[in-house]
């Protein structure tokens, strides 16, 4: 790895969660066992599901909401949104999909800079409850930064939002090193819960900074795009899979369980199929060895 060795990366993360080494491929009862542990105690299953483009006619919406379902059935109870994504129909397709099981998934949703003054969070977070059809969401996030000058007003109004029942905790999207020190300036900034980036194997960029903060710092993190999104070619690379043919698994499989393999990291691939859903969930049940990490650090530097 550069920029942060693997001996570093598994010595500080160990402090902070470990991961049990004996899981049931495929099932919930290997995702209750992988899981995160956030600053408030909460756990938090290690693999999630994303929702990017779900709900906008990517695919079927039927198919898309069956998917999410076996992913839930299978354990993969965090799911992540945003009132971004479809201008709030991931949210709306995400509601169906909870309807009646709302106690057994963990909902995540974020608001936009644009809606980042107080009225306007309060607002945004109203519209998610609503079209999710909950009345609280367990992590809220500030979807990236953009040029807001003073965090003060953003962790006040989560803060209260919290005080209220709204949400359960808060955290940030896209932030950086500097991001997170002038958070941790601002009053309640500690009480940050996650910071949501991108990160894969074909997208190690954190790995030169933000990554070693958040370890010291004992902050989670919450990979998104962790197959690498559209044109990455990441699951086609062949080293990927030569190490998940030695696994018997598919390479999302390999791919997933390597941004896991800290301990302290949440993975949210987004899926529109029961095939690929039950392909990732392949991760939760994973381990990989010295030397398949050595085989991926060769096939994607970092």
């Amino acid at each position: 790895m550069g920029g942060i060795s693997r001996r570093y990366f598994c010595g500080l993360a160990a402090g902070l969660a470990s991961i049990p080494a004996d899981f049931s491929s495929n099932s919930a009862a290997a995702a209750s066992a992988r899981t995160v542990r956030l600053g408030d105690g909460t756990l938090v299953p290690a693999l999630g599901q994303g929702s990017w483009h779900l709900g906008q006619m990517r695919h079927p919406i039927e198919a898309e909401e069956e998917a999410m379902r076996v992913g839930i059935s299978l354990g993969l109870t965090l799911i992540d949104t945003a009132e971004a994504y479809g201008d709030g129909l991931a949210e709306e397709m995400i509601g169906r999909v909870i309807t009646g099981q709302r106690d057994h998934v963990f909902i995540v949703s974020k608001v936009l800079p644009s809606h980042a003054d107080p009225a306007g969070i309060r607002r945004a977070c109203e519209g998610s409850l609503g079209r999710l059809g909950t009345d609280h969401l367990d992590l809220y996030l500030l979807h990236w930064r953009d040029g807001i000058r003073d965090l003060s007003p953003v962790v006040s109004t989560f803060e209260e939002l919290k005080a209220a029942g709204r949400i359960r905790r808060w955290g940030v999207s896209n932030f950086r090193v500097g991001d997170m020190e002038d958070l941790l300036r601002v009053p309640a900034g500690d009480r940050c819960a996650i910071n949501q980036v991108e990160y894969s194997l074909a997208n190690r960029h954190i790995e030169r900074d933000l990554l070693p903060w958040c370890l010291q710092h004992k902050l989670p993190i919450m990979a998104y795009s962790p197959l690498g999104g559209d044109g990455s070619g990441l699951l086609r690379n062949a080293g990927l899979a030569n190490v998940a043919a030695t696994k018997g698994v598919p390479p999302s499989a390999v791919a997933l369980a390597w941004t896991m393999r800290s301990g302290i990291a949440v993975s949210i691939p987004e899926s529109g199929s029961v095939e690929h859903v039950k392909q990732n969930a392949a991760a939760l049940g994973l381990e990989l060895s010295e030397q398949d990490l050595e085989a991926l650090d060769r096939a994607f530097p970092a």
